[in-house]
């Protein structure tokens, strides 16, 4: 049997939404594509064409380096490790760290050259070291296949560096989850991507720079990657932290490097300005209670199962509603802290948040005097439908 979803009005919800204003207005981004990410209430803050497979220019990257991060910290690359420089690797253009056959590169400089420098001879480097077949291909299929077991449904990789190839393709929202993949899995490496410069044995002097506009701005950035080629555009992977939120944005599309760093800016400022975490519920809180099919007590209490803090609109919160979801009557025995139900809240331009909610108390089965009540009032039930008088037939006139 399944009870209709229970509407709840929460003191603590109605407080929140009696504080703020009316309908929320979306944040307009110049970016072709874009893709914001509130890491620390996982809430997606604004989706442009975000799951569109886009070439990703250098911003594909950041798959080269989290396998390079894996192959690091599970022991297959050393840190300290020198790498041959093939003559494939030496053959790139565009961003490099000058590299040539003559040189056995440590790793940790490879790794800076990528980040700082976005060297594509240093993720070929990377590539063949961990390709299975030597080749940046094997590495490129490699990336591929991993990228699907993250959650990287829009992304296929032809080559490591993001050098324009047909088929080489990212959305911005799997490029949001990298990243953030980046920064939870790694966090002993993440601090690379604030580094704002490296040299490489003076080979390249012009090129010593990162090119992440937001570095050095004193509004918390910190990460992680930029791109561009001409079908492309101008490109950001980014990320920044004030107090103790962090957010995770992606934009694509842009056609100068000026408009990236004024639009990155833009939505850093968007997103911490205009959004404040709220506290709305603490675990173990009362929520409701649901009916109990063969147990010691009709009811059983429904409390939350964690703490629950929300990301809102700080002037306008729209409509938030709140709704508790079961399948009921709720077969007993039941155990204390059973999951049984679950919390949906919805504010408007926000995706839902779903907590669980387990039993406050355990319910036992019910013995022989339980169920023959239940027997009862399921055959009182069928008599009363039986002798229910049909409803009398009306005249509409036709």
């Amino acid at each position: 049997m399944i009870r209709p979803a229970l509407r709840l009005a929460l003191a603590a919800l109605l407080l929140l939404a009696g504080a703020v204003s009316a309908l929320a207005q979306s944040f307009d981004t110049r970016a072709g594509a874009a893709y914001v990410y509130d890491q620390t209430t996982g809430t997606v803050l604004l989706a442009k064409n975000a799951d569109e497979p886009l070439p990703p220019a250098s911003m594909s990257k950041l798959m080269t380096l989290y396998m390079a991060f894996e192959a690091i910290a599970d022991g297959r690359l050393d840190i300290d490790e020198r790498l041959p420089v093939s003559e494939h690797a030496m053959s790139f253009g565009g961003s490099t760290m000058f590299l040539d056959t003559t040189d056995r590169v440590r790793v940790e400089d490879l790794l800076r050259g990528i980040v700082v420098l976005s060297g594509n001879d240093a993720c070929v480097v990377i590539a063949e070291a961990l390709s299975p077949d030597g080749t940046e291909a094997g590495f490129a299929r490699m990336m591929t296949e991993r990228g699907r077991d993250l959650g990287l449904t829009q992304s296929t990789f032809v080559n490591s560096s993001g050098w324009p190839a047909a088929g080489h393709r990212m959305s911005m929202r799997d490029l949001g989850i990298l990243a953030d993949r980046l920064i939870t899995d790694y966090p002993t490496f993440y601090p690379l991507f604030a580094e704002e410069t490296f040299e490489f044995d003076n080979r390249a002097p012009q090129n010593v720079s990162n090119r992440n506009p937001l570095l050095g701005l004193g509004i918390g950035a910190d990460g992680l990657k930029t791109g561009h080629t001409q079908e492309a555009g101008y490109g950001l992977v980014g990320s920044a932290k004030q107090g103790d939120r962090r957010i995770v944005f992606v934009i694509t599309g842009l056609d100068s490097q000026q408009a990236r760093a004024e639009e990155a800016e833009r939505i850093v400022n968007w997103a911490f300005r205009q959004f404040t975490e709220v506290d709305i519920l603490r675990a173990g809180t009362r929520i409701a209670d649901a009916e109990v099919w063969m147990g010691e007590a009709p009811l059983v209490d429904l409390v939350a199962a964690e703490d629950l803090s929300l990301l809102v609109p700080v002037l306008d919160a729209g409509s938030l509603q709140a709704e508790v979801v079961y399948d009921g009557p709720i077969e007993a025995p039941i155990a204390d802290g059973d999951r049984i139900a679950d919390l949906v809240i919805r504010l408007d331009d926000l995706p839902e948040t779903r907590v669980p909610l387990v039993a406050g108390s355990a319910v036992p089965r019910g013995g022989f005097q339980a169920r023959l009540t239940v027997a009862a009032d399921v055959l009182l039930g069928k008599w009363q439908d039986r002798r229910a008088p049909e409803a009398p037939a009306t005249d509409d006139g036709a």
